[in-house]
């Protein structure tokens, strides 16, 4: 068994079996969840390497926006500020502190027996934030649904002490053993029953998004997507929690992922360890006084150590590989027989800036990864959509418009490029797009609706005819929901109908002075470079004028 959070997993059930008490126990699942995780060697490119067209998954990109010390150089595993990172110096000093923690815990046990929140695996011990009380207990269900009682010794039942004859059944070829496997079971009807009793998971995760929101608010900031798709994340995912817990390599692997994208959003590891406090809070907060049992929660501290570690370690690796998230796709609409707009749901919260870009593998064409902007807001779900214009029906292009329904998966790395809002508030907007390039554009007038910019904004969208303005209403929609937004076409040939007719740059210079503005581009190569060309000679600077590089 190659895995090294897997073997940590089984050195901390073995452990914990010479523990009886519950905090001794947390040191010691601590001491062997560091144990043998190696730290990442550094990686000898320091050069950005570009997408390749074969491969398992895409390169990493140090090229990012955001704080902290990405390059693999760096020394640092978490990004974020660098006086609360993880090093590896301290990852080699918290292995040695784990090791006398496991050492305590077997000359004997600690009575005193710290809160969920209580618990901090790894770096210097620090107050965990005031939870606020939250009112509203749930009666228990009737009679009979109660979880057996607790073992007499009043701990967390644990794999059967090693070496006992006659206690346990042969290790099966990957090093699980069955005591193990009942182990990790009786956990989990903990985690399940306890859920029941405090009134359901969507429930407890709604309690949870409250503390959370009370206690550290910027923890939730964060995140993308509005409040109730917060919730609705934390509900799939302590669904999720719950029925992986008796496989450890999937919740192993889960949390990794979790962790990676965690940092992609700029948590550092010091905020989660409010969230133990939290989820005991919302636990309790939904159960009647004195319903919450101590097995209640030993288990629950017991699986927040681990994740606690796991998720910790998937954002040292973000540093060091890509991170890589899943989609589903929604809904799929062919607009013209060769495009197609595509609404996909990422399995997790994915942060981008309206006008960047992400690049996109699906399962028919594994290993090439293709460049397409998220038309969609950040701010207000979690949900985006893709416009793809497919040359013919093999390719990237092909497959997602010719050959993906609803239900399909794809996957996507971390977005890029430099397009986005500008942030000085007094400077108006101009867009310019041709074709497809239209997407970003969509997704910077989506956030100004979001949130409520009144800065004026043009968008000018040059296409060849008539029929092209394939996504012209709910454009016109987002216009008329933004204080000051305006969206123009401009029809080259045939019948303009009610629009403008002709080049987009001479559409574009007869309608206003734009000097003072920023100005942002996409579309076909040939449209980018003779615009940016038409906006010179109209007066505005180089530096005022944005676009991704073509490929």
């Amino acid at each position: 068994m190659s895995d090294p959070h897997l073997l940590a997993l089984l050195r901390a059930i073995r452990l914990r079996q010479n523990a009886p008490d519950a905090a001794a126990a947390g040191a010691s699942d601590a001491a062997a969840a560091l144990s043998d995780i190696p730290s990442p060697a550094p990686s000898d490119d320091d050069e950005e390497a570009g997408v390749p067209e074969a491969g398992p998954a895409p390169p990493y990109y140090s090229g990012r926006t955001g704080g902290g010390t990405t390059r693999p150089d760096s020394g640092l595993l978490w990004r974020g500020d660098p006086g609360a990172a993880l090093g590896r110096s301290s990852l080699q000093a918290r292995s040695a502190t784990a090791a006398q923690n496991a050492a305590a815990a077997a000359r004997g046990p600690d009575r005193s027996v710290p809160p969920v929140g209580g618990v901090v695996p790894s770096g210097p011990t620090v107050p965990v934030p005031n939870i606020p009380p939250i009112s509203g207990a749930r009666p228990l269900g009737a009679p009979g649904t109660e979880f057996p009682p607790p073992q007499p010794s009043g701990e967390h039942p644990g794999p059967r002490r090693p070496g006992v004859p006659g206690k346990r059944g042969a290790p099966r070829h990957d090093g699980m053993d069955p005591a193990d496997g009942q182990a990790l079971r009786d956990t989990q009807r903990l985690l399940s029953t306890s859920l029941t009793f405090a009134g359901g998971v969507e429930e407890v995760a709604g309690r949870l998004w409250e503390a959370l929101r009370q206690a550290q608010p910027a923890l939730l900031d964060a995140l993308p997507g509005t409040a109730a798709s917060q919730r609705a994340r934390l509900t799939r995912a302590i669904t999720w929690l719950v029925h992986r817990l008796d496989d450890p390599p999937a919740l192993v692997a889960g949390c990794a992922q979790v962790g990676a994208v965690l940092a992609e959003c700029g948590i550092q590891w010091t905020g989660l360890r409010v969230v133990g406090a939290a989820l005991a809070e919302a636990m309790r907060a939904g159960m009647p006084p004195g319903a919450w049992r101590q097995d209640f929660d030993h288990a629950w501290r017991w699986t927040w150590q681990h994740l606690y570690e796991w998720l910790v370690h998937g954002g040292t690796l973000s540093a060091y590989q890509p991170t890589i998230w899943p989609a589903e796709v929604i809904a799929h609409d062919r607009r013209r027989p060769d495009l197609a707009v595509i609404t996909l749901r990422p399995g997790l919260p994915m942060p981008f800036r309206p006008g960047q870009f992400a690049r996109f593998e699906v399962g028919a064409v594994p290993g090439v990864w293709r460049p397409y902007s998220p038309a969609g807001a950040p701010r207000r779900d979690e949900l985006f959509e893709l416009h793809v214009r497919a040359k013919t029906e093999t390719g990237v292009s092909g497959a997602l418009v010719h050959h993906t329904v609803p239900g399909d998966r794809v996957r996507l790395t971390r977005a890029e490029g430099e397009m986005g809002l500008p942030a000085e508030p007094g400077r108006g907007i101009l867009m310019i797009a041709g074709d497809t390039g239209v997407a970003p554009m969509k997704a910077m007038l989506a956030e100004l609706v979001a949130t409520a910019d009144a800065r004026p904004a043009v968008l000018f969208w040059g296409v060849r005819d008539l029929d092209e303005l394939y996504d012209i209403d709910a454009l016109n929609e987002l216009a008329a929901r933004s204080p000051r937004a305006t969206v123009v076409p401009v029809v080259a040939g045939g019948d303009p109908g009610p629009y403008a007719s002709g080049l987009v740059t001479d559409a574009v210079a007869a309608y206003g002075e734009w000097s003072r503005h920023e100005v942002y581009l996409a579309g076909p190569p040939l449209m980018l470079a003779g615009t940016s060309a038409a906006l010179h000679r109209l007066g505005v600077q180089p530096a005022r004028i944005h676009h991704d590089a073509p490929e």
